[in-house]
């Protein structure tokens, strides 16, 4: 009898399992359980083909140790996509759904050497101004305004009421950014990583962004947007489009995933219940095993190169799955028996999060304002029932639906319409500016009673 290990099986409905071409990272199979699908491309070793999007294709870093390596190795590993060789030999269309987060821009993140130095530490510094009692402060505010919108009905939807709005209200106050640019920004950042009319979503996104350059330029303010304007960098006017929408990307989409994800690991995992409801711990392990940006790092081999046992072509896309990274069998003994090593939810090496401590700080504080507002919170729904959003790039919940006792009304009335609908001038609506700055009013009015 034959009792060589056979390779896994790939997930039901890859279309890999047919066809023995790149494994799809795309489509609602992938969205449901991306872990079935990492196991399998495990078997190819540390980096595997993948298809991030109808033809377009990529190598991914499923590894822990290979990832850390290419992360930190950045000579032989660049960030610049104008090396893309696929998308500049015209085998990807530039409208393809994926090519808004991958295209280059002039940012940190797609940058190298001296420009990239100069550009992050304009980031860093900028970011490192902001009090974190402030950010504590104004998290706790949103928090409480969202609460009072939801909180007399008994239920609501914790992903659209609260974790994708709470960023918004966050990085409004934080950039100085008036509510009818923060609303398109959302709509832009949205629209980028869900691949839904992605050309269109970064229009919006950067003419918003755009908006707010002019902005601080003619009316400079005590905020993040002033701050990376003053500093010595020196930046020119598109140097600060490009860093601000990059920085509210980063501190919108990622954020409204780790704070949904939270949610859903507190409201489904009984454990913490037990331990008396361990956010803090509640969020590294989701961090760890379901990290809200789950492949990203795009990078382009310098030169010809043999990696993770296969040679890349110089050019060729490489990712790194965070969310693969994390949960691999080796890494997993070792965290159980106490390692050290930590996750890569952050990235690492030159390009790692320059905001994981304020992101940290505005996700604990969200999640510990909802619990003590709303201490019998639980989920309204099977958990088999939820639906995760899909893409390649990030890992959130489409809904998170929840009950508990409401809430007896206060002083201050709950607006009407939820921010963020189409009924409110939200982001399906990016031209229904009068709505939105209304929403905004309402909410300084709640402020001052």
């Amino acid at each position: 009898m034959d009792t060589r290990p056979t390779a896994p099986v790939p997930p039901p409905g890859c279309p890999a399992h047919e066809s023995g071409g790149r494994v799809p990272l795309h489509g609602p199979g992938f969205a449901a359980d991306p872990q079935a699908y990492y196991a399998y491309l495990r078997h190819y070793g540390p980096t595997a083909p993948v298809e991030l999007a109808p033809g377009v294709e990529a190598t991914l870093v499923t590894d822990y140790s290979a990832a850390l390596h290419l992360l930190q190795d950045s000579g032989t590993f660049r960030k610049d996509a104008r090396r893309w060789r696929d998308l500049n030999e015209g085998r990807i269309s530039p409208d393809n759904p994926v090519v808004p987060v991958l295209a280059y821009r002039p940012n940190c993140m797609f940058s190298d050497g001296a420009e990239h130095l100069r550009l992050r530490q304009a980031v860093t510094d900028s970011m490192a101004r902001v009090d974190q009692r402030r950010l504590t402060r104004i998290t706790g505010r949103a928090s409480e305004y969202l609460i009072s919108q939801f909180g007399p009905r008994g239920s609501a939807d914790l992903l659209g009421d609260y974790a994708k709005q709470l960023p918004l209200f966050v990085f409004n106050e934080l950039f100085g950014c008036p509510a009818d640019i923060g609303d398109r920004v959302l709509f832009g950042i949205s629209g980028m990583f869900d691949g839904i009319n992605a050309e269109r979503a970064v229009e919006v996104l950067f003419g918003a962004v755009g908006e707010l350059v002019a902005l601080k330029r003619a009316r400079p303010g005590d905020d993040v947007a002033s701050w990376l304007m003053q500093h010595q960098a020196a930046l020119n006017d598109e140097e600060m489009v490009h860093q601000l929408a990059l920085l509210l990307v980063a501190g919108n989409e990622p954020l409204r995933n780790l704070i949904g994800n939270t949610l859903h690991r507190l409201l489904t995992h009984d454990a913490y219940a037990h331990k008396g409801g361990l956010i803090d711990e509640a969020l590294d392990d989701t961090l760890w095993e379901n990290p809200p940006m789950q492949n990203l790092a795009p990078h382009y081999p310098a030169a010809d190169t043999e990696f993770g046992g296969q040679v890349l072509r110089a050019g060729e896309l490489v990712l790194v799955s965070f969310a693969a990274a994390n949960t691999g069998p080796d890494l997993t003994a070792a965290r159980e028996a106490g390692s050290s090593r930590a996750h890569l939810a952050w990235s690492a090496g030159p390009h790692a999060c320059p905001s994981k401590e304020p992101a940290r700080q505005i996700s604990l504080t969200a999640i510990e304002s909802l619990f003590n507002r709303l201490p019998d919170v639980e989920l309204a729904v099977p958990e088999d029932s939820l639906i995760w959003r899909p893409g390649p790039f990030n890992r959130g919940l489409a809904t998170l639906p929840a009950r508990f006792t409401p809430l007896r009304k206060g002083l201050h009335p709950a607006p009407q319409g939820n921010p963020g609908s189409p009924a409110a001038g939200g982001p399906a609506d990016p031209a229904g500016k009068r709505e939105r700055v209304g929403r905004w009013s309402q909410f300084l009015n709640w402020l001052t009673g």
